[in-house]
């Protein structure tokens, strides 16, 4: 019996390595080549576990509650407050917090151990660098996560007993759970780059008293500043609210010059205060951060969620939370980020994965809202139908979507948010952050920006426990 197979034009379809289509097409042949990587990076262990998770309707009914408490969430600015008032277990001894998940003083990169060493200057636990270093090395300072203690900060993220804190309650919560945040220096020579030099430690002093009385007085006067509205009309305004704030901080001081003028702020200091405000465009970034970190908080703690409530990373590993465990880490070694970088620098210099503005696109901003700001692109490399596909393939591992959050380009959709982390490992599609680039030594500063994901081994590692987790409590 003769088959006409091999004598007829066929189209191949091709799924899995990418090289057995290239081979087709080299020889003459038509192939449709399929993205698509094996779920759970084909580990069979971890595909069983997410096999069985899947479709679980207790599953389900936990993240409908937490995606129904994370949008319900209503952040608001209350107060201007020093950390040590703020987070009282600084003021119990030295003790410091850091972006990303715990990691020890030997463990980090050159700008956290820069700002941790400027931090230690700024307090006057050390008169010197080299001093500064020994302390920390030795043990005589506590160090942990501002994630432990409800903050966030960018980059190293450093939040010392003295430095002042933005105070965001989330007014729909019924103990106006409160989450704190430290203030943007700015670009160039900054601490969260780990920047520690005389100049750094005077702008942080400045920060400390001056600008922070007058917004102290500034927000309690204005009787609370909501977030939300700032960051959904930013996004109609060019803004995605983690590298672009632009439009964030103009709208957060149409609100803050009032309540300046009405809380009788001195006109050389109000002056000042303007100035350093007006000249920072990244200056609403760690509100923005702490409306996130409020947002995903309300979504915690949930038994049987697979939602994620925190990304967060320490320039050396990458680390996530689930709502269904807690304040739990799952780590795994930070990616590094493809991007664009300043004149004079390369890769090579750059540190990995850094800082807690991750939370934004743990939120459904930042990377996830790419649509809405073309003028980001060519910051972080890439192009404007690049921004409306990450935006779009965000949705393939979300929960929902968050009406509160629109993209224009996008026809108005609500951003994608809600990611969980069987839909991660299900689809093999990464959370995609755009972020800034850090110089791997101290000081230096930004580099550049770009474009990374998170780790998928972080997500195995999430839900292996939370597999682990039902069952104990199962057997209990």
């Amino acid at each position: 019996m003769s088959t006409t197979l091999f004598g007829e034009h066929t189209h191949v379809i091709n799924i899995g390595l990418e090289g057995f289509a290239t081979d087709i097409t080299r020889a003459g042949g038509d192939v449709t080549h399929l993205q698509w990587t094996p779920p759970a990076e084909g580990n069979v262990d971890s595909g069983r576990e997410l096999a069985a998770l899947i479709n679980d309707p207790e599953i389900a009914q936990a993240n409908e509650l937490a995606m129904s408490r994370y949008l319900a969430a209503q952040p608001v600015l209350v107060d201007v407050l020093p950390a040590a008032e703020a987070i009282p277990v600084l003021a119990a001894n030295k003790h410091i917090l850091h972006a990303g998940p715990p990691i020890a003083w030997a463990d980090m990169c050159g700008p956290v151990q820069g700002a941790l060493i400027g931090a230690v200057l700024y307090e006057g636990w050390a008169d010197n660098a080299d001093d500064a270093a020994a302390m920390l090395a030795c043990g005589d300072i506590m160090l942990e996560p501002c994630h432990h203690h409800n903050a966030v900060g960018p980059m190293a993220g450093i939040i010392s007993p003295s430095m002042p804190l933005w105070v965001v309650e989330n007014t729909d919560s019924p103990n106006r759970e409160r989450v704190f945040s430290n203030f943007n220096e700015g670009l160039g020579q900054a601490l969260r780059f780990g920047a520690n030099n005389a100049d750094v430690i005077e702008r942080l002093k400045w920060m400390g008293s001056e600008l922070a009385d007058a917004l102290q007085a500034a927000v309690r006067h204005s009787g609370g500043i909501e977030l939300k509205p700032i960051q959904a009309q930013a996004l109609h305004m060019g803004d995605e609210v983690h590298n672009r704030n632009a439009a964030a901080t103009g709208l957060l001081l149409k609100q803050l010059v009032p309540a300046l003028f009405a809380a009788n702020i001195e006109r050389d200091v109000m002056a000042r205060v303007l100035a350093f405000i007006m000249g920072n465009d990244h200056f609403f970034l760690n509100l923005s951060m702490a409306s996130c970190k409020s947002m995903l908080n309300a979504a915690a703690n949930i038994a049987n969620s697979t939602m994620v409530t925190v990304m967060a990373r320490n320039g050396v590993n990458f680390g996530i939370q689930l709502s269904g465990t807690g304040k739990r880490w799952y780590q795994a070694p930070a990616n590094t980020i493809d991007g664009l970088f300043f004149p004079s620098y390369s890769a090579e210099d750059a540190a990995a994965d850094l800082g807690d503005s991750a939370i934004t696109e743990t939120a459904g901003l930042g990377g996830f809202a790419m649509a809405a700001s073309q003028a980001i692109v060519k910051f972080v490399g890439g192009t404007a139908q690049d921004a409306i596909r990450y935006s779009r393939t965000m949705q393939d591992i979300t929960i929902g979507s968050n009406p509160a959050f629109t993209i224009p380009s996008m026809n108005f959709s609500p951003v994608a948010a809600g990611i969980d982390a069987r839909k991660v490992l299900d689809n093999m599609i990464m959370p995609v952050i755009n972020t800034g680039i850090a110089h791997k030594q101290a000081g230096v500063g930004q580099i550049g920006a770009g474009i990374t994901t998170a780790p998928a081994s972080c997500f195995i590692a999430a839900l292996h426990d939370f597999t682990q987790t039902r069952t104990g409590a199962a057997h209990d």
